[in-house]
């Protein structure tokens, strides 16, 4: 039975440290502290915005990515034309 809480015990210190975790901390201990101890933050009105402001960026970088996709496609179609148009003027004029 002690091997098993040890195990337990290694289990609960070995979690993940997540990336927001380690800025908490570096930012503030004491913030850091607080959310390990399931202490409520009193800014909730600033994180609110930074969640929204990460949400907002989000969709920006996704739709760079969309814009991006499309524009290839559309360099993609202009080469095929070009060819297209090179093969009927050059063979059959």
């Amino acid at each position: 039975m002690q091997i098993i809480a040890i195990s337990v015990r290694i289990n609960v210190l070995m979690r993940p440290i997540r990336a927001s975790e380690v800025g908490t901390y570096l930012y503030c201990r004491r913030a850091w502290w607080y959310r390990q101890t399931g202490q409520e933050s009193l800014n909730q009105a600033e994180l609110a915005a930074g969640t929204e402001l990460h949400r907002q960026h989000g969709r920006k970088v996704l739709m760079a990515g969309f814009q991006r996709s499309l524009a290839f496609l559309a360099l993609l179609v202009a080469c095929v034309m070009l060819a297209a148009f090179g093969l009927f003027y050059f063979l059959g004029g």
